[in-house]
């Protein structure tokens, strides 16, 4: 079996992943879903496991014998990047293989808000994108060190599982540290990383108390540091963190944390009305006053409420982000209700909202146009103007 044949179909179809399970044929994710490839057979544990020894080292599948579990990189010309993982189920390996595009996208190729280049270009202070797995955390962050890259002149290290986007150095200097094979773990990275004199420090994700404790004590020295998490809101992803500390030291993380973060990009990946691709909505939290604040006193549920009403400063939650989109006939209803948060604050901020069966055309609502946006219009201030990008396309 050639698994490269079908990255290269894969990259043909515009599909961000595919997917190889035994007992299935191989799945490519387009736009969003999960289709298989025509005319392709159903595959074999040993048709997966020759595709799993195609792209990794011996190194490699010696890890995997030992953890049955492996996260990898693997560059093919005319494909580009690829992040895969290798998992054992039932006795035989899966793969999981993200597409990545060739080159790093910008900031404005993804259609984000302006806010983001702002935040990219903070001196200090503690940056976290969170959403979903496949909802562009990875990409949007690329962005930002791409724009900070060529606005600005700073030492960035990286320290990913396993590395996504190869950045080559423009105006800053960037040191990309790969788990394996150039740190044991991020807690060990993070450890020494000081020691290399950095201005930025991008932490591929806070899985674990070491990891968050090591993060807040960088943004804390006066570093910018970047990070991911997976909460499908801006207070949840205040919770997961605070939550991996022991209950007695969480007043003191509440605190610290009140006391670094700057902003939560809360983001998730839209299938578009008229079925062309994605796009991108964010839910924007800066650290004002009230903001920290409430993370201080723990009163994270709170949250909403001042994102809510901080929209003039660039803040606005993933409801009203969709909201926008839909106005905006980016977005189908039943997108809409399928990736809102409060189904009923969307109905406040548009009224009863009807989605139908049938074809992408169908399902954007028909409604009157002139009197939904009379009742949530940009122009009239009840978004802020520079919080929605210009909708780039997203695979």
């Amino acid at each position: 079996m050639d698994i490269f044949a079908l990255l290269i179909k894969a990259k043909a179809a515009a599909a961000s992943d595919l997917h190889m399970v035994v007992s299935s044929p191989p799945l490519l994710r387009v736009r969003g879903r999960l289709e298989g490839i025509e005319g392709m057979s159903l595959l074999t544990a040993d048709e997966i496991s020759e595709g799993f020894a195609q792209m990794t080292t011996l190194a490699e599948r010696e890890k995997f014998a030992t953890h049955l579990e492996l996260d990898f990189a693997y560059s093919l010309s005319g494909v580009g990047r690829l992040r895969c993982n290798a998992a054992q189920q039932r006795g035989a390996i899966s793969l999981a293989i993200r597409l990545l595009p060739e080159e790093i996208p910008s900031i404005d190729d993804l259609g984000l808000p302006g806010i983001y280049k702002e935040l990219a270009l903070r001196p200090r202070g503690l940056l976290i994108v969170t959403g979903p797995t496949g909802s562009g955390k990875s990409t949007s962050l690329a962005a930002m060190i791409r724009h900070l890259n060529t606005t600005e002149s700073r030492h960035v290290v990286t320290i990913e599982d396993p590395i996504e986007y190869v950045h080559q150095s423009i105006n800053c200097a960037i040191t990309q540290r790969q788990l394996g094979s150039d740190t044991h773990s991020f807690t060990a990275a993070l450890k020494h990383v000081l020691r290399q004199d950095p201005n930025v420090i991008l932490v591929g994700e806070m899985r674990d108390l070491e990891t968050a404790a090591a993060v807040l004590t960088l943004a804390e020295t006066g570093h910018l540091v970047l990070s991911t998490g997976h909460a499908p809101s801006a207070h949840q992803a205040m919770e997961r963190i605070i939550d991996m500390f022991p209950l007695h030291e969480r007043p003191l993380a509440q605190a610290r944390l009140a006391s670094l973060l700057i902003a939560v990009l809360c983001q998730v990946l839209v299938p578009r009305a008229d079925g062309s691709g994605r796009i991108a909505a964010a839910e924007i939290m800066l650290a004002n006053p009230p903001v920290r604040n409430l993370i201080r006193e723990g009163k994270l549920y709170l949250l909403p409420n001042v994102i809510r009403t901080h929209r003039e400063i660039g803040m606005i939650t993933l409801d009203e982000a969709l909201v926008s989109l839909y106005l905006r006939q980016m977005i189908s209803g039943e997108s809409l209700m399928g990736f809102c948060n409060d189904r009923q604050e969307v109905e406040k901020l548009i009224g009863r909202l009807e989605t139908r069966n049938g074809g992408p055309k169908d399902k954007v609502f028909q409604g009157p146009p002139d009197e939904l946006m009379g009742q949530v219009s940009p122009e009239k201030g009840a978004f802020a103007p520079f919080s929605m990008g210009t909708g780039g396309q997203w695979q």
